[in-house]
């Protein structure tokens, strides 16, 4: 098979309306794997939160900086609509109304486009113009309950279940679901994403177990919650961590091995004794430091691996042999994912500055030098 550096969506065409945190990494994602995607934003100070090149989200795909209260700023955002396969937004219900760029204006323009829209509570519903975060949908969505110990609070995942994994990966999927929808012979029409419904949907197996009586809602009971000895993070001698996930028979029966305890004493399935059996293996894990540990684990079939730091994980065995982790720009950062044989992906360019590729950028999608200065002196473009 013929190997090209396009990535397997190359000739795919997004237009990115800037937004803060699952719009970017959506947009990410589609141009790790080949799109033009260009980055509509603010070029001056309130750009916001989340703008400029620190933030490797934004890798991958040009910035122009386009004022879209702008009546010109506006008609450029519909004219390369026109040209593309999907736009993405990240505003609340109703702002690209106002802005005269929601649906009707941009389908009608452009009837096989893909209209992405990414919120947390969805485009309507009695919580549909409320304010949130990460925290706030996948509270909501039932989810956030089920991350925590026994007798302890919830514990946020971070901002990873809701803007991203919820949010992102369910935008970018129905993204590319329309596009494949279109390039068969169907219309464009508009994605509703929402962050309480995505995150929910991530938790579907553990609805499923708790229906049939696998799930308790009492949290850090579970076999996934932190309730099993054999599914649990343990402290080391020097404070370093160690995840155990021994889950099936023969690699519980691993790592009792590899730890020296009695399979006889440590029946995986007595419940009951789970508790009396973490508090074994805690003190057990406390004799050794981390990495003593890990020569003890490596290359067993027990599950049982170190708790890497953001900082360490690049230098890890495993992921420098795979070119996990790549630079760009001089910085460390995952590599796109997931791999093509046949279109792998090319190295993405770096983060912009918001505004930094506007000429480029815009010249790129067919708008003339000429009419870019006018843009630029009545103030629709920076």
């Amino acid at each position: 098979m013929a190997l090209t550096k396009q990535g397997p969506l190359s000739g795919v065409r997004v237009v990115e309306i800037a937004s803060i945190g699952p719009g970017p990494f959506a947009a990410m994602m589609l141009a790790d794997a080949g799109a033009d995607v260009v980055r509509l934003e603010r070029a001056d100070a309130s750009a916001g939160l989340g703008s400029g090149s620190w933030n490797q989200t934004h890798r991958g795909r040009p910035s122009v900086g386009c004022d879209l209260k702008h009546p010109e700023g506006r008609e450029l955002a519909l004219r390369l609509c026109e040209s593309a396969d999907a736009l993405i937004e990240g505003f609340r219900p109703g702002v690209m109304e106002r802005l005269g760029l929601g649906p009707d204006e941009v389908l009608a323009r452009n009837p096989k486009l893909v209209y992405g829209r990414m919120t947390g509570w969805g485009q309507d519903g009695p919580m549909a113009s409320q304010s949130g975060h990460d925290i706030n949908y996948i509270a909501i969505g039932g989810v956030l309950g089920a991350f925590a110990r026994e007798g302890e609070r919830p514990l946020f995942p971070l901002n990873l279940v809701g803007d991203y994994g919820g949010g992102a990966m369910m935008l970018a999927f129905g993204v590319l679901a329309g596009i494949l929808n279109v390039r068969s012979g169907g219309e464009g029409q508009v994605v509703d994403a929402a962050m309480v419904e995505g995150s929910s949907l991530l938790a579907t197996l553990v609805r499923s177990m708790a229906d049939i009586g696998m799930w308790s809602d009492a949290p850090g009971t579970n076999l996934l919650d932190s309730g099993a000895h054999f599914y649990e993070v343990y402290e080391c001698a020097d404070g370093g961590h160690f995840a155990v996930g021994a889950i099936e028979p023969q690699f519980y029966a691993e790592l009792l091995r590899l730890l020296e305890l009695d399979p006889a004493e440590f029946p995986q399935l007595d419940r009951d004794r789970w508790p009396e059996f973490k508090e074994a293996f805690a003190e057990l894990f406390m004799t050794r430091t981390r990495d003593e540990w890990s020569a003890v684990f490596e290359g067993s079939e027990a599950c049982a691996t170190p708790v890497l730091t953001f900082a360490e994980a690049p230098a890890h065995p495993h992921n420098a042999a795979r070119g996990s982790f790549i630079e760009v720009g001089g910085k460390v950062q995952p590599g796109p994912a997931p791999r093509f044989s046949g279109t792998p992906a090319g190295e993405p360019s770096p983060a912009p500055e918001p505004g930094a590729n506007t000429d480029e950028a815009l010249t790129a999608w067919g708008v003339a030098a000429d009419e870019i200065a006018s843009l630029r002196d009545s103030g629709a473009v920076a």
